[in-house]
């Protein structure tokens, strides 16, 4: 019998990634002139890891997705492994201060992307197992927070804040929803509260970050200066944009334009219609998402493709409200669209395991 995968969703995925590949090449092209004398230098990193993105996206929609929950336990237990060689020298490699790569073969990987699947599959297994049993503090809560913690500690210790908070929140949402008592959840939330405030206020470039957030003009050539230069990319696109590639912000004014604030860029080109086309796109993946996880009748099926829709939607809302100026930076990519091999290749995977858990619904009506 033959398959019948969420065509829409693969579409919307397709299509973001091509036009990713695009605007990275767009906003990189002039910097990676300067820096590597080579135009094409992100472009061709960016369009080897698509291609092999959407390979892996291929391959996965093909592979029952019961698989993942018979290796969601040694997945997990490989990313902390591999999320702690990155502080082993010779293995890991920093960069911006942080270290949260390992470099082999000329090109990085960070485990930390990889570790935020693995947990929503462990997740989803585990809370289907326990299911009965979810509501009991020492099975239901407990258990899920030993995990939790370990992961945050090493993402806290790569200085990814803002990855440690999606990967908290996507667990705790998981869990209400699978049955887990909202008090705990709760309890967990206020006792995270304090320790959010300290972590931000221990390190000086958070602390700047969250004045930059409130006031970006009182020092507009250092804290502010990202922000505020992206607000001028919008300002300009306009309706339509000033044309792709005419773009005035990427010319080293806007910090990370092919990465973190390439959001900034499409808005700059090709103006606010590109900007609501493109979040529409992204919003479509999500709710589309979901139809599916509401629609599966086998409940790791069904958690599974609610956090990969859970963790899609919520990476790419967190870094177009940055990008805004509606939420403090981050430093989280936007899905399909920011260079980076390992988010764009575990976004694509993601996709593909949620187009397999599709095909299942659309046997089973």
């Amino acid at each position: 019998m033959k398959r019948q995968y969420d065509s829409t969703i693969l579409i919307l995925a397709v299509a973001l990634a091509c036009f990713g590949v695009l605007m990275v090449y767009s906003s990189s092209s002039i910097m990676a002139d300067r820096r590597y004398h080579d135009s094409f230098y992100f472009l061709k990193r960016q369009g080897v890891f698509a291609a092999l993105g959407l390979f892996v996206l291929a391959v996965a929609m093909r592979i029952d997705y019961h698989w993942w929950r018979r290796l969601s336990v040694p997945l997990l237990v490989v990313c902390t492994l591999l999320m702690a060689a990155v502080f082993i020298p010779g293995i890991g490699h920093q960069a911006g201060g942080a270290s949260r790569w390992i470099k082999m073969l000329g090109f990085t990987f960070q485990p930390s992307e990889a570790a935020k699947l693995a947990l929503i599959f462990y997740l989803a297994h585990s809370a289907t197992k326990k299911e009965d049993r979810l509501k009991e503090f020492k099975y239901g809560f407990v258990p899920y927070m030993v995990v939790l913690m370990v992961l945050l500690s090493l993402m806290l210790a790569q200085r990814d804040l803002g990855g440690s908070a999606t990967m908290a929140i996507v667990t705790g949402v998981m869990l209400l929803v699978a049955g887990t008592k909202w008090r705990y959840l709760t309890l967990s939330v206020l006792t995270a509260i304090p320790m959010l405030g300290w972590l931000i206020m221990h390190e000086e470039y958070r602390r700047q970050r969250i004045m930059a957030f409130w006031d970006p003009w009182q020092d507009p050539r250092d804290t502010g200066f990202q922000i505020i230069q992206s607000w001028m990319g919008f300002g300009v696109g306009g309706l339509t944009g000033q044309g792709l590639g005419e773009g005035k912000q990427k010319l080293f004014f806007l910090p990370e334009a092919h990465t973190d604030f390439i959001f900034s860029v499409v808005g700059e080109e090709l103006g606010f219609v590109a900007v609501v086309i493109v979040i529409t796109m992204f919003l479509g993946v999500v709710l589309l998402g979901l139809r599916v996880a509401g629609q599966s009748d086998d409940g790791f099926g069904r958690l599974a493709a609610f956090g990969i829709s859970l963790l899609f939607g919520l990476q790419a809302f967190a870094n177009m409200a940055v990008v805004m100026g509606m939420v403090p930076n981050k430093g989280l990519a936007l899905p399909l669209l920011s260079y980076g091999g390992t988010s764009l290749l575990c976004t694509l995977f993601s996709i593909g395991v949620l187009l397999n858990i599709s095909a299942s619904v659309e046997k089973v009506q």
